[in-house]
């Protein structure tokens, strides 16, 4: 008899708890894009969100609310933060980028982007060092003489 799909499969936070127990870092479980969907066009996008959302409250606290600039700067900046928070959403979903991520972009981004575009920097932070760091083997270390 064959087993359940399921069977063989392991649950997904199940998966990234072996890797953080090899040392492998808490985004290890994530991928670097699915499709269109990659962290670094993600990232791109959402920078480019918070200049529009920059430029909207320049035009609008500092240059007089000058129409139609606001009224296009201010459509751009919601259709932008739709399209944003439905990728997000998306790429957590794909494991492209984390939840805490997804919810930065989904429910600050309609406040200010910069939100998002924090949690971007960070979790690449966060990527780049687990890259780095792999299991040490403290025995191997321990085995070999003093330099």
């Amino acid at each position: 008899m064959s087993e359940p799909r399921g069977a063989l499969e392991q649950a997904p936070g199940s998966r990234a708890t072996a890797r953080q127990r090899e040392g492998a870092g808490p985004l290890a479980h994530l991928r670097e894009g699915a499709g269109p969907l990659t962290f670094t066009r993600l990232k791109w996008a959402s920078f480019a969100h918070s200049c529009v959302y920059t430029a909207l409250l320049v035009c609008a606290f500092a240059a007089g609310k000058p129409q139609p600039l606001t009224f296009v700067l201010g459509l751009t900046h919601g259709l932008l933060w739709i399209c944003m928070s439905l990728a997000c959403i998306a790429a957590a979903r794909l494991r492209v980028v984390s939840l805490k991520l997804a919810v930065a972009v989904a429910v600050l981004g309609g406040i200010g982007p910069f939100f998002g575009s924090l949690q971007f920097v960070r979790e690449q932070r966060q990527r780049a060092g687990s890259k780095t760091s792999g299991p040490r083997d403290v025995t191997a270390q321990m085995s070999q003489p003093p330099r």
